[in-house]
């Protein structure tokens, strides 16, 4: 019971760092086409919020549910000699646009460190609590 707010932190630094391994995948990604030369298509967390209610206390923790693939068009370029180009000469891209990927991790990134603080004030709060009770 007493550890239930490192609990609820750590959930939250879990789902973080997996949503920081998407956006790193999708920066990585970017230019990417498979061999069958489609483009490589923008990866979206979505995220659940799960109610414990083990022990009478009601705590909500979150978790990525799934890994869903944007469905925003490709992006089209008009390159008539790659290789890739369709009829009318266009080559379809990753639909990843860097900028918003970069907003994305800083988004991820900000969140972590509320939660590693929220993680640590409990942390702390206990060892002082047991310092109370030394006395």
């Amino acid at each position: 019971m007493l550890f239930k707010g490192l609990e609820v932190a750590q959930t939250g630094l879990s789902v973080q760092k997996y949503r920081m391994d998407i956006v790193s995948s999708n920066l990585a990604n970017a230019d990417s086409v498979d061999d069958a030369g489609n483009p490589y298509r923008r990866k979206i967390p979505v995220f659940q919020e799960i109610l414990d209610t083990q022990n009478g206390l009601p705590l909500s923790k979150v978790a990525i549910s799934e890994v869903l693939q944007d469905d925003t068009p490709y992006k089209l370029k008009f390159d008539p000699n790659n290789p890739l180009a369709d009829k009318n000469g266009y080559v379809k891209l990753p639909n990843v646009d860097p900028m918003r990927e970069m907003v994305d991790m800083i988004s991820a990134m900000r969140t972590y460190e509320a939660n590693l603080t929220a993680f640590n004030t409990h942390k702390e709060m206990l060892l002082k609590s047991i310092d109370i009770i030394k006395v």
